[in-house]
């Protein structure tokens, strides 16, 4: 059950990076309320899946799944660059989350 906190932990923190961007730096309402909410409900369940899991595995998993996931939205969403190098770098993040998932 701890991993399934983990991995919608890190989603929230998918919704909130790109809720900044939204937000333009906390002046908009909506968005910055929508981010707001998605940061303490991130930590919220980061720190109960922390009951369960080690701290440096499920720190570095809400991490990896927060900036994997963000750069997916940005490539996808955003216009952001897909070329080979950045692909190829969010695969070796992916390759190491997969490796503490495996470890712990």
């Amino acid at each position: 059950m701890a991993w399934i906190i983990l991995l919608c932990a890190g989603l929230l923190e998918i919704v909130w990076a790109v809720g900044l961007k939204y937000s333009h730096g906390f002046t908009r309402l909506t968005p910055s309320v929508i981010t707001a909410v998605a940061i303490i409900a991130s930590m919220g369940l980061l720190a109960t899946a922390m009951r369960d899991l080690p701290a440096g595995t499920a720190y570095a998993i809400w991490t990896g799944i927060g900036a994997v996931g963000t750069a997916i939205v940005g490539i996808i969403f955003l216009g952001e660059s897909a070329n080979i190098f950045r692909l190829l770098s969010l695969g070796c993040i992916v390759v190491g989350l997969i490796g503490l998932k495996l470890s712990s």
